[in-house]
């Protein structure tokens, strides 16, 4: 079988899509001990896409079959197990050294161009639609049928030149490890991967707080549509002061509307271990004579207490901790 080119990932034409899901219809499940038939490019940018919603690096071969939408459907359509897609990720983000021709190259074109993520996954779903497949068996799980454009939470709090420092060891590292992929590639693909990191803590952050500002309450819920530019996710402990695993941890979030996310990251105010608000001194001052900041960061729109669901996770105290001790104008 000739190798096959780049352009069949970036830009599928509808016959080869039309050919791929064809072929994919009429899989069978391989009978045990025996090798699985290869991914065909829509499978590969499906993966992808995916990974948007999933960590690969948290399941194994042993807790695939826990990963979240839409790995399962994805097994069941293909008709593969879990793993093989927990592996393909991890094919992409080039953390596994055995992905296919144009896999890491693929990931590093599409995650830094969210306009062709957006056109090629659509292109998909319409080619699989039209051969029967409906949404309970390949869900829209991007959220984009229905004229919503693709976006990456949390993208407002990372700073490029923070992002090229904290990879400077990892990219020489690459460099040695996988010296068959150009350096531009590499720098491309990790700069990604930080990105979709960051969304994803994004997401899970916004869905602890259920959409809403921890501080007012405000919803992006509105006129039955979310409106996700009215909320921003960030972290208590900043991006640049964490470690990796800080960095993804939603505990370290905060769900907030614009000026009191910038409240809260320029120390005007603060939360303490029993979630009680605090202002920064002389804040409650200004508010006096000052009828526009008043309607800002007054009681209300803010309460004496962050605004939490029942079944939301708690902020980590070590966080709220570093907060009022860095980042908080104590005098």
């Amino acid at each position: 079988m000739a190798p096959l080119a780049i352009s069949e990932f970036l830009d599928p034409t509808p016959a080869a899509l039309s050919e791929q899901w064809t072929s994919v219809l009429a899989r069978q499940i391989p009978p045990p001990k025996t090798n699985q038939v290869n991914f065909v490019p829509s499978e590969v940018v499906l993966s992808l896409c995916a990974s948007l919603l999933v960590d690969h690096s948290r399941f194994g071969s042993g807790s695939a079959h826990r990963a979240g939408m839409p790995v399962q459907h994805l097994a069941r359509l293909f008709k593969r197990p879990p793993t093989s897609f927990i592996a393909k990720m991890a094919n992409l983000d080039g953390s596994r050294s055995n992905g296919g021709r144009h896999e890491v190259e693929v990931a590093a074109r599409m995650l830094s161009d969210s306009e062709l993520l957006q056109d090629v996954y659509l292109r998909i779903l319409r080619s699989a639609r039209q051969h029967g497949i409906d949404e309970v068996t390949l869900p829209d799980f991007l959220g984009l049928e229905h004229g919503e454009i693709l976006w990456l939470a949390g993208q407002e709090e990372l700073v490029e030149s923070e992002i090229e420092k904290s990879l400077e060891l990892t990219l020489e590292k690459w460099s040695k490890a996988r010296d068959d992929i150009p350096i531009e590639t590499t720098q491309r693909l990790l700069t990604s991967t930080v990105r979709v990191g960051q969304h994803r803590f994004a997401e899970g952050v916004l869905r602890n707080h259920q959409h809403r500002c921890v501080f007012c309450g405000l919803s992006a819920n509105i006129g039955g549509r979310r409106r996700p530019r009215l909320l921003t996710a960030s972290h208590i402990k900043p991006w640049r002061d964490s470690t990796g695993k800080e960095r993804l941890d939603h505990r370290n979030g905060f769900t907030a509307c614009p000026t009191h996310d910038v409240a809260f990251d320029t120390g005007l105010i603060t939360v303490d271990k029993e979630l009680n608000l605090h202002y920064a001194p002389g804040v409650e001052n200004e508010m006096l004579t000052e009828g526009p900041l008043r309607a800002a960061l007054g009681k209300p729109p803010l309460t004496d207490r962050l605004i939490l669901p029942d079944a939301a996770d708690r902020p980590d105290i070590a966080y709220l901790d570093w907060h009022r001790t860095q980042i908080y104008v104590a005098s």
